[in-house]
């Protein structure tokens, strides 16, 4: 695919152990990604139908197609997924993200935002995130940058800053799906 890497999504627990896995994904080439997107030195990956891999194990495979945004130093992490309604902006609040060539990691530290299509905005997943925060014994520097972390979000989500923006996000996914046309998914 026209300089479409494929490459893989592995996020992690504070205690290292392997949260989830997405095994197909298409990072958007650079010269491809949107201006705002590349003057922030985003990453954007691209998935449909890609197999999931749960930390027990269990495997399924994504219903919506969905567009990840990474933003280098910014704790969270931003997938848009396209759903019949609208986008839905499902937002990890997240240790930066790592790139190893074709495998992008991240902690993912419980607390979530989620934008809905009609632009309500949701933090979810707070008693999970205060029971990691005694079971892991998160550091003070931690909860610092994931409180940061979860005020910038919000406040880019609010004011529907990059990478909150349909068109561009529909426009990276069609893009992609002209090419992906050619790609045989039985071969991930």
């Amino acid at each position: 695919m026209n300089n479409y890497m494929p490459c893989m999504i592995k996020s992690f627990k504070h205690n290292g152990r392997l949260h989830r896995f997405w095994h197909r994904n298409w990072l958007v080439p650079q010269e491809r990604l949107a201006k705002e997107h590349a003057e922030q030195s985003m990453h954007v990956l691209i998935n449909r139908q890609t197999p999931i891999q749960e930390a027990d194990g269990k495997l399924w495979t994504s219903r919506v197609p969905a567009v990840s945004f990474f933003m280098p130093g910014q704790w969270y992490n931003v997938v848009a997924l396209l759903e019949d309604g609208g986008i839905r902006y499902y937002c990890n609040v997240a240790s930066p993200m790592m790139q190893n060539e074709d495998v992008f990691t991240y902690i993912d530290y419980d607390l979530d935002v989620i934008r809905t299509a009609d632009g309500g905005i949701h933090v979810v997943d707070r008693d999970e995130y205060e029971r990691h925060k005694q079971m892991y014994h998160y550091p003070d520097i931690v909860l610092d940058k994931v409180e940061q972390g979860l005020q910038s979000l919000l406040r880019r989500a609010k004011s529907a800053d990059a990478p909150f923006d349909d068109e561009l996000v529909y426009q990276y996914y069609e893009d992609w799906q002209r090419e992906a046309s050619e790609i045989d998914f039985t071969e991930f």
